[in-house]
């Protein structure tokens, strides 16, 4: 570790392309990993919670292939990437957190690519406050069965493929039902089972994360 770093909100972490000496992990807030697209829109790709890595792939393939924005206030852990390699000779047990949540991102990403492929829309923000929601229990941050969620309506509806209009009905249509209530950064999983049910998935079991 090398030092500490705090982000304001709506700081730019790491620029798709850039080619920087450090890797990070969150240790508090939120963000988002997303790409530019040719015509200038931006599709977000994943969310950021603590735990998470960033910068991994400038670390192995030299460059971003995507950027990180802080969407909240954030804390992060800060490592030299010329120190990546010594950790996984001189730290086996560090070295396996790391692939752990790497292998957890990638099974991430194409449980995505099945949901966006083969979920209608409706079932698309169920499943996705249902990992969100799990992915923020795995690290402790549930309480009384809500978690924090400082992001807005638009950065779902970018991450799914859905317009903001037909992510906002659908939002209103879960709460009405008793479902899953998101306001004011905040977010109550009502009835975890029925929820499910309506995504199309089963509950996962909750399993403690790594935090580097």
């Amino acid at each position: 570790k090398a030092g500490e770093l705090a982000v304001d909100a709506g700081s730019t972490v790491l620029m798709e392309g850039s080619n920087s000496p450090q890797v990070f992990t969150v240790l508090s807030g939120m963000g988002t990993r997303y790409k530019t697209l040719e015509d200038g829109k931006r599709q977000v790709i994943n969310f950021l919670f603590p735990g998470d890595f960033i910068g991994l792939q400038a670390g192995i393939m030299g460059e971003m292939k995507h950027s990180v924005e802080a969407s909240t206030q954030m804390v992060l852990c800060v490592f030299n990437r010329s120190d990546l390699w010594n950790m996984f000779k001189a730290q086996p047990a560090r070295a396996y957190d790391l692939t752990w949540i790497a292998a957890v991102e990638e099974h991430f990403l194409g449980e995505t690519l099945a949901a966006l492929g083969q979920r209608a829309a409706g079932q698309r923000i169920a499943w996705a406050l249902l990992r969100i929601h799990h992915r923020l229990r795995a690290v402790g941050l549930e309480k009384a069965g809500v978690v924090p969620l400082a992001f807005r309506q638009q950065d779902l509806a970018d991450a799914l493929g859905l317009s903001l209009v037909h992510t906002n009905k659908t939002l209103m249509r879960l709460r009405k039902a008793g479902l899953a209530r998101w306001h004011d950064g905040q977010l109550d999983i009502q009835d975890r089972p029925k929820l499910a049910r309506y995504a199309g998935s089963a509950p996962e079991p909750l399993e403690k994360r790594p935090l580097m």
